[in-house]
């Protein structure tokens, strides 16, 4: 039967199952030897399963719902904060160029998978403690209170794009460029990181008002 030999459009099976076995992000970076080290973000930071994509653009309805988006892979959530400041509101298709481009710069710089890169900078990049306003009207004081770890992933990548966004305003880097400065050293803890300098900045305060 030649619909058997040649599978229903004509083409060899034997050529179909050469085709890519398992998920690698823009075709290029596996997802198989990513570990999250930190154990207190590890259910935030998705990597595994359904979470390794192809292109971090899955159209998933992640904000229906409280703590859906911790399903949201996680470089699709580094894509969607790239999208802010309003002229770029929903450029989803440019975003995904930017952190191509950026991951391939990290490649570049470190000679390291940049998911992993990346992963460590988000790890790296959370506060750990953070204060908040306590008492109504009249006399407001500061409380020091430990920060959960969706919110720790949030404001990390939220800061590094923020860095990043800051860096390449009226600069001659590219912001593809400064995003993967902003991530390089963030991942080594380095103070050269907008996210790290407000993360110890955020936590001195939280001391402060223990």
């Amino acid at each position: 039967n030649s619909e058997f030999l040649h599978g229903r459009r004509g083409r060899p099976l034997a050529a179909m199952s050469t085709y890519a076995q398992e998920p690698k992000l823009f075709g290029k970076w596996s997802y198989d030897n990513i570990t999250v080290a930190d154990i207190s973000v590890q259910d935030y930071i998705p990597v595994k399963g359904k979470c390794a994509v192809w292109l971090p653009h899955t159209a998933g309805r992640y904000a229906a719902k409280r703590f859906r988006k911790a399903q949201c892979p996680i470089v699709e959530r580094l894509v969607c904060s790239m999208m802010m400041h309003g002229r770029n509101a929903g450029k989803k298709l440019m975003a995904v160029r930017i952190v191509k481009h950026c991951f391939d710069l990290i490649h570049i710089m470190t000679k390291k998978n940049p998911i992993q890169v990346y992963v460590n900078a988000v790890m790296n990049a959370g506060p750990r403690e953070d204060s908040t306003r306590i008492g109504s009207a009249g006399v407001a004081r500061r409380q020091a209170v430990d920060v959960s770890p969706l919110r720790r992933v949030n404001v990390a990548i939220h800061m590094m794009t923020t860095g990043a966004r800051l860096a390449s305003f009226r600069g001659l880097k590219t912001i593809a460029e400064c995003l993967a400065d902003e991530i390089v050293y963030a991942s080594e803890d380095k103070h050269n990181s907008y996210a790290i300098k407000k993360k110890d900045e955020i936590e001195r305060v939280a001391k402060a008002n223990r």
